[in-house]
Formats: C-alpha cells, sequence, structure tokens
C-alpha cells in the first residue's frame, strides 16, 4: 500500500493498536525511514508514568519496531522537541495531533494514523496521509478460557492462584480455578490484549481510565484492571452476567405488576452487591420497552443486559449531570439510574424524576429503609416521597420486601399532643399496608423511627385493656378500647354515654385521667344508625393472592371497618384508587372468607377520626 514511499511519520494510533506491527510483518512497509515524533514518545512515557495500560503497550511497540527494523531495511528516527506543559494540558483537545502533522510537513513524509480524525485533517490542510483502519483479527482471548456456564466472575491477581465465582446470585462459592501462580507478565499480556479489543471491535470500549485503574466493557464483559499506586498488585476482575430475566420470571404479585404498569415512577431498587439488583433493573427496563414507552439508561460502566431499542448512556464529560441536559432533549418516558452512588447523582436523580421523567434507581443497600435513608441529607426531605414512591429490596436474585412512601401532616406515633401535628413521610409495607417507620424533623434533625407492630395483647397490655374497659363499663356496656401508646389510650362508646362519660365542663374524664395516669380520647362509636350513613358501596374482585374491595376514590387514604353481618372483622386504610387490599394470607381474609356467603354479607363503614 504504502512500499515506494520514503519517509512515513506515525502516531500513537498506529503504534497502540498493533498495526504498524502487522504491517511491516505482512511486508507491507519495507526499505523506509519511520519517523517517530519526539512528542508521541513523550505522550506514551507519559501514560506509562501514570499506570495507563495504552502507555506500556505504546512503549513496547516502539522496541518491537526496533527488533524488527534491521529485517526489513528500515530506519528508526526519533525526531522533534519536548511537548511543553502547555502542549501536554492541551493534548485532550489535538495540540499533540498538531506536532504530529507539523512533523510529517516538515519531513515530507507521509502521515500514518488510525485515527479517522486525525486523517481528515491531514486531508484537509493538503498532507499526504494514509488511514489504516484497525484490523478485525481472529483474536483469541486469553481470559475466556476462565469463564463457563456457572461463572459469575473471574478474579486473576498476580502471585495469587486465578479464582471464580460460581454459581447463581445469592447462592455462588469461590473457586480455585488453577494451583498455579498467576505472573505479573502474565497478566499484562491478558490486559494487552483486552486493550486492543477497544481498538478492533465496536463492543468494546474504556469506560473508565485513570492513573492505576482501567474499566472496559467488552460485550458483555465488564473487566475491571487495577495496578500501583491505584492497589498494591496487579489484579484483573471480570464479571459476567449469566442469567438474563424477564418481570415475568421473578415471583411479582397482580398488585406490585400493576404498580410497576400505572403508578411507580420513581422506584428505588435496592440490595447489597451481587443480589441481582442490576438484573432486575434490566427486566423493568425491557418491560417499559415492549409496552411502547422510550427508556433510556445512566451507566458507568455501560454493562446492563438490554433490548436494542433502549439507548445507553454514560458520564458526559464525567458527570451524569451533564447527561441529564440531553435526557431532558431526547424525552424519554423512563430512565433506569444504575449505581447512584454520589451526591451529584441523587441530586440528579431527583431533578430528573421532578421534571416528570419516570426514574428507576439502583442503589446498594442492606435494606430498604437503608436505601431511602441515603437520599436523606442529599435532597430535601419534604421532596422524597415526591421522588421515591416505590422501594424494591432484592436479596439473593428474588424481590424480597417493598415498601410505599407518602407525606402526611399528622402527629407522630408515640407522641400525644395535638399540636405536635408536622409533616411525617410514612414508610408501609407494600403487601399489607402495615405502617413500618416514619420519617419526619425532630428539632433540627432529620429521624427515622420504627413503629411498633401491633399485635395480640397479652399480659400487662391485656391487663391494662381489661381495666380501662372495667371502669368505662358502667357508662357503656359495650366500650372498646384502644392502646395507641404507654401513656393514651382511646375509648369508643355510643353516642348516648359520651355526656355522661366527660361530664359537666370535662370533669369526669378529668378524675378518671388523674386516676389512670394516662391521656384518654373519648371518640363516639358507630351506632347502627349512624353506621347507615357512613356505609360505603362496593366493588368486590378477587386475585391469585388478595380480595380488592373498591370503593370511590374520594375516601382515597381514609380508613374504613370491615363488618360481616355487624360482626366486626377489620379495620383498613382505603388506598389512593379507592382500592382496599387484603392478602388472602392474612387472619382477615380468612375470617371474611369464612363469614361472608357472598358480597352482600359483607359492610365497610368509614371511620370518622
Amino acid at each position: 500500500m504504502i512500499e515506494n514511499l520514503s519517509k512515513i511519520v506515525v502516531d500513537t494510533s498506529v503504534i497502540i493498536n498493533g498495526q504498524l506491527i502487522t504491517q511491516i510483518e505482512l511486508g507491507h512497509i519495507h526499505n523506509l525511514e519511520i519517523i517517530i515524533p519526539q512528542a508521541v514518545l513523550d505522550e506514551l512515557q507519559s501514560q506509562a508514568s501514570q499506570k495507563k495500560e495504552q502507555g506500556f503497550i505504546g512503549l513496547e511497540g516502539i522496541k518491537k519496531l526496533k527488533d524488527l527494523s534491521d529485517n526489513f531495511g528500515l530506519i528508526i528516527t526519533i525526531k522533534g522537541t519536548h511537548p511543553t506543559s502547555d502542549d501536554i494540558r492541551m493534548a485532550g483537545i489535538g495540540r499533540i495531533d498538531a506536532i504530529i502533522k507539523d512533523m510529517a510537513k516538515q519531513s515530507q513524509a507521509t502521515l500514518y494514523t488510525s485515527d479517522q480524525v486525525q486523517h481528515l485533517v491531514a486531508q484537509a490542510e493538503g498532507l499526504e496521509s494514509v488511514y489504516v483502519k484497525p484490523l478485525s483479527k481472529n483474536l483469541v482471548l486469553e481470559f475466556l478460557k476462565f469463564f463457563d456456564s456457572e461463572t459469575m466472575s473471574v478474579h486473576l491477581k498476580e502471585n495469587m492462584p486465578p479464582m471464580a465465582k460460581k454459581g447463581k446470585p445469592g447462592s455462588f462459592s469461590l473457586t480455585k480455578l488453577r494451583d498455579e501462580i498467576l505472573t505479573k507478565d502474565y497478566l499484562q499480556f491478558i490486559s494487552s490484549q483486552i486493550l486492543e479489543t477497544t481498538t478492533i471491535f465496536d463492543s468494546s470500549t474504556i469506560e473508565i481510565s485513570k492513573t492505576g485503574a482501567l474499566v472496559i466493557q467488552y460485550t458483555d464483559y465488564r473487566i475491571a484492571i487495577t495496578q500501583p499506586p491505584f492497589s498494591e498488585a496487579f489484579e484483573i476482575t471480570i464479571v459476567h452476567p449469566i442469567v438474563k430475566l424477564t418481570l415475568d420470571d421473578y415471583d411479582i404479585s397482580e398488585e406490585l405488576m400493576k404498580r410497576f404498569s400505572d403508578r411507580a415512577e420513581g422506584i428505588i431498587i435496592s440490595g447489597p452487591p451481587g443480589s441481582g439488583k442490576s438484573t432486575l433493573a434490566s427486566s423493568l427496563a425491557n418491560f417499559y420497552h415492549n409496552t411502547g414507552k422510550i427508556v433510556k439508561t445512566f451507566e458507568s460502566p455501560r454493562d446492563l443486559q438490554v433490548d436494542p431499542g433502549i439507548t445507553q448512556y454514560t458520564k458526559l464529560e464525567g458527570s451524569f449531570d451533564n447527561c441529564a441536559d440531553i435526557l431532558l432533549l431526547v424525552r424519554p418516558d423512563y430512565t433506569i439510574f444504575d449505581e447512584v452512588r454520589r451526591r451529584e447523582d441523587f441530586r440528579t436523580f431527583a431533578d430528573l424524576r421532578l421534571t416528570g421523567v419516570g426514574m428507576v434507581g439502583v442503589v446498594h443497600a442492606n435494606s430498604p429503609l437503608d436505601a431511602i435513608q441515603r437520599f436523606i441529607g442529599k435532597i430535601e426531605l419534604g421532596i422524597i416521597p415526591n421522588v421515591i414512591d416505590t422501594v424494591v429490596f432484592v436479596k439473593d436474585g428474588h424481590i424480597g420486601k417493598i415498601y410505599d412512601l407518602e407525606l402526611v401532616v399528622k402527629v407522630p406515633t408515640g407522641m400525644t399532643e395535638s399540636d405536635l401535628a408536622r409533616p411525617v413521610i410514612e414508610i408501609r409495607n407494600f403487601v399489607d399496608n402495615v405502617l413500618e417507620h416514619e420519617i419526619y424533623t425532630f428539632g433540627e434533625e432529620n429521624v427515622i423511627v420504627p413503629v411498633s407492630k401491633r399485635v395480640k395483647k397479652v399480659g400487662i397490655e391485656k391487663l391494662a385493656e381489661d381495666k380501662i374497659r372495667d371502669i368505662f363499663k358502667k357508662f357503656d356496656p359495650r366500650v372498646e378500647v384502644e392502646i395507641l401508646s404507654d401513656n393514651r389510650v382511646k375509648v369508643l362508646v355510643d353516642k348516648q354515654s359520651m355526656a355522661s362519660i366527660i361530664g359537666k365542663g370535662g370533669s369526669n374524664i378529668n378524675e378518671i385521667e388523674k386516676l389512670l395516669k394516662i391521656h384518654i380520647d373519648v371518640v363516639e362509636k358507630n351506632s347502627h344508625s349512624d353506621v347507615e350513613s357512613s356505609e360505603l358501596s362496593f366493588t368486590f374482585s378477587e386475585s391469585k393472592t388478595a380480595l380488592l374491595l373498591t370503593v370511590d376514590r374520594e375516601y382515597s387514604s381514609m380508613h374504613a371497618d370491615i363488618y360481616v353481618h355487624d360482626k366486626y372483622v377489620t379495620s383498613v386504610r382505603i388506598g389512593k384508587k379507592g382500592e382496599i387490599l387484603i392478602p388472602k394470607r392474612s387472619e382477615a381474609s380468612r375470617n371474611l372468607m369464612k363469614l361472608a356467603a357472598s358480597q352482600n354479607d359483607i359492610q365497610i363503614f368509614l371511620k370518622d377520626f
């Protein structure tokens, strides 16, 4: 191709990708003077000094070039001056490339490059240039021999035997692959092969390149290469997903699937490393894509296994915040934000969610509550429920606990005075709608307080309830007592008993409170006539896992009692769409099915507190 030329100038691209050596060995280049600009040598030296693999590969290429020169009649010359500090600082915007082109002009030589931009600029300036596209060689990557169908990741470290995690998320073991000890030279050979793929294959890209660390995505292999000074020894870690699931492969209830489809637009997928978070995120991305939604991803590195129709974005100029500006212009319906870690990641997630983009974030956490805590302090407390509506915890590849977040104004659980009411974030178990935690401001601190579950009353609590009931039975034989906290109870009585219990000016109830040393809320119990006015009409349906009673949406977030033939069954909180969900495995569901012969036997009464 260029065998009649007397001089050629080469840049870093053809040295690093090995195409210069390949052309020489094939006999296409011989009896020439090959000029290596001093700026090229200095750039490779700088990269090697920063422990970047490209620098080592380039310097090895120059050494091999000199070894081959005598056999092919080549003269290797290093020309030019050392680049200045300004040249090095501006290398990213083409200063070194300009120095190389000037060298070719001064030497009346042809520029030899594998950089398409460099080639086009040289031609525009009237300089002779030959573009050599990196050849797709049948490269047999050494690291592939460590993988089989059960290998999740391979761990190669100098002076250690090769190790691998085999199994599946949540059920794997660390296995020694061979007894032989790995040498640094062998690992550098594997590293050079991997880096070479980034110049040959479109499916291989450098995701992160820093001093002592390199992350490359090669097809569906995520490869992390570290060396001193970042790590104490040379190490290569290669992760490979072995399963690709759809949402149908998970044990997802109809209610959760409905929430994913209709309501959830601020989803956090949490779990410890290796639990299967990214696998679920990929499944959710493909689910939304298959339902006709525009889906994008934020990843660094880009290793989610998603459908081709989903565009995968990485950091733009080192920041996901820059990506957000572009994302709003392409108008996605959903964005999958893999690995929300840094403070700016949480802010970017919140900003995009508040603009109306459906967001699915992946967060490392040991519990779903920990995932919520990671947002506290990074965004304002009051907007957390607007940013997050569903938290899904993944463990051992399965969906575990699911939380639902909602902002309400109320007196926090455990407090007694009404003037302590404040905005409270309620964290409820999605399955049974039981309140488990509350988040609110106490003093100047944001606190997360667990809410004690009400269990069957035994021991001292049962005795206290019986004692209080005995005191009020003389006013209303059908009195009901509910212990709210250690110093507060609620007493439900018929309307006609209210006056005698309270007494003139509250004198009677004050005496009882002094006697018992607790605060008592006297609440009117729904009489039959009153109940009629607060009875709600509803429709009944049934799924595989739950009974669904649907009332008018105006009663959303209110509380109601469910009766069968005037016999109390349970108290419930009405969902946001007027839905009352009763899991079939619950005691309430069993009682309801046992007592009711048909829908007509069931009554729902709205509570008035």
